[in-house]
């Protein structure tokens, strides 16, 4: 039997409508909620996220600020940039789209957003809040794994969860919310041995390794929660996850797609932080 597909887009879509709704109140009350985007270069597939946040604060009535500056920008410059976007009270949160050209710092860059705008949650003080379980700004893609969890009822209390990736943006974060919420959490990694026994162990498994469908259907446990964050593109163009979908798809019983997963809770959240960033100022 196919496992369930836990729908990130309609799931999304229905969290944006209710965005909309938040972003009004605060509009009609002088606080129309206001993101600036800031991008460095023309890597395309930044190209491609950066428009799809923006098409999406549009939609739900948020403000948004689009910045597009040269590849070949200055470190002091894009820190004035950013230093200005801090001090403009129309704007309640500031991305810095990653990765960042080689002449730029990205820990530099990510410290100089002011952390009551850092809706990205990458900032050192949203770093300790999460971890000391108090945050402020969760990363958005693990705060939409675990808006994903929710609304199809997974409770994390109790299992056995496995994250493959320790990123600062996803691996990191994600272990902290699902211990957080009482989940057994394992840690793997490029030094992992024997990656396979660990996946297998997982009742809910993350993978977040950016290595096209590296998780086979023998490296998940039947039943299990699968949650691809990866997006890949393959030699035809075409995109997948870091988990091999069609063979995991008849061992899982809960899977994420690639597209459609994972990316639109991540567009949602971005949302949902940069309201709650508006409220709080």
């Amino acid at each position: 039997m196919s496992a369930t597909i836990l729908d990130g887009k309609s799931l999304a879509l229905r969290l944006r409508g209710q965005y909309a709704v938040d972003a009004a109140r605060l509009a009609a009350a002088g606080r129309r909620p206001g993101l600036a985007v800031v991008l460095v270069g023309e890597n395309p597939a930044s190209q491609v996220y950066v428009r799809n946040k923006v098409a999406a604060c549009d939609a739900a009535g948020l403000l948004s600020e689009n910045i597009v500056l040269p590849a070949d920008t200055a470190q002091d410059a894009l820190l004035a940039r950013i230093d200005a976007l801090n001090a403009d009270p129309r704007i309640h949160g500031i991305l810095v789209q990653l990765p960042l050209p080689p002449q730029l710092d990205e820990a530099t860059v990510l410290a100089r957003v002011a952390a009551a705008k850092d809706v990205d949650g990458f900032h050192t003080e949203n770093v300790g809040a999460l971890a000391l379980g108090k945050p402020r700004f969760v990363p958005c893609t693990p705060k939409g794994v675990m808006a994903l969890l929710a609304d199809a009822g997974i409770e994390p209390r109790g299992r056995e969860a496995v994250i493959v990736g320790r990123s600062n943006i996803v691996g990191k974060p994600m272990a902290r919310l699902l211990l957080a919420a009482d989940a057994t959490v394992t840690v793997c990694h490029s030094r992992t041995r024997d990656l396979a026994f660990h996946a297998r162990r997982a009742e809910i498994l993350v993978a977040a390794i950016g290595r096209p469908k590296m998780i086979s259907a023998d490296m998940v446990r039947p039943g299990a929660v699968v949650i691809d964050v990866g997006i890949n593109r393959q030699a035809d163009g075409s995109l997948c996850g870091d988990v091999d979908f069609a063979g995991v798809r008849e061992i899982a019983g809960w899977i994420t797609p690639v597209p459609g997963g994972v990316g639109p809770m991540t567009i949602a959240m971005l949302l949902a932080n940069t309201i709650e960033a508006a409220r709080a100022s």
